[in-house]
């Protein structure tokens, strides 16, 4: 079986600490420039009729997942 080194492993254990701090960082709610200096775009989906028809959320970036405002 072949083993990996010791530098890559310890580079995997950094970045699984890493991503749990980085994510309860984020804010609730992001503005739409935050959004896309943050490396996401918006997406607008339709959930209905109306002016509150449709929800706005940022994905991919730093904010992913987040409701834009």
């Amino acid at each position: 079986m072949r083993t990996l080194p010791h530098a890559v492993i310890a580079a995997l254990a950094l970045s699984a600490f890493a991503l749990p701090a980085h994510a309860a960082v984020l804010p609730a709610d992001v503005t739409p420039s935050q959004c896309i200096a943050g490396g996401g775009m918006i997406i607008i989906s339709a959930v209905g009729q109306g002016d509150d028809g449709y929800t706005k959320r940022c994905e991919g970036g730093i904010h992913d997942g987040q409701t834009v405002t």
